[in-house]
């Protein structure tokens, strides 16, 4: 039997945690990479092959371990992400010539220009998310963000 009065469950959350910035970061966070995976799914990329192609395309002969240093994810599953994006033509590897066990990556053609479309897409994305929000209020969640980035937690 259910209550005339029973709040929705959503708004009885809200009510309970909603003062806990983890709780609206994690809200925040669903909805946006929802519409961003929607917003890659036609290029066939997912935010963690958008941004690893998105370093290499900006830094040509940059080396695994530097993207994952930057990326701050596992070099094994990095290597997984930069097998599907040589597998698609979108990269490719070449030995660096001071160190022959070292591999330089760089962008093909093709992945220069899945790139640019797929970076125009996510710019439009961030407009459709953002769209209510002024420059200062978004320069203020960006420097939160990094804040935390920073944190030694």
């Amino acid at each position: 039997m259910t209550r005339p009065f029973e709040p929705k469950l959503d708004q009885a959350a809200d009510n309970v945690l909603g003062r806990f910035v983890g709780y609206h970061l994690k809200r925040a966070q669903h909805i946006l990479m929802g519409d961003l995976n929607a917003t890659l799914r036609p290029f066939e990329l997912r935010m963690l092959s958008y941004s690893t192609l998105s370093i290499i395309v900006n830094n040509p002969d940059v080396r695994a371990s530097q993207i994952s240093d930057v990326l701050a994810i596992e070099r094994s599953n990095l290597v997984v992400i930069l097998n599907e994006l040589e597998e698609f033509g979108l990269i490719r590897r070449h030995q660096v010539p001071a160190d022959r066990r070292a591999y330089a990556l760089a962008p093909t053609s093709k992945g220069e220009a899945l790139y640019g479309e797929a970076t125009a897409a996510v710019e439009a994305h961030e407009s459709r998310i953002f769209a209510s929000a002024t420059e200062a209020e978004i320069a203020t969640i960006v420097r939160v963000m990094k804040n935390i980035h920073r944190c030694e937690c």
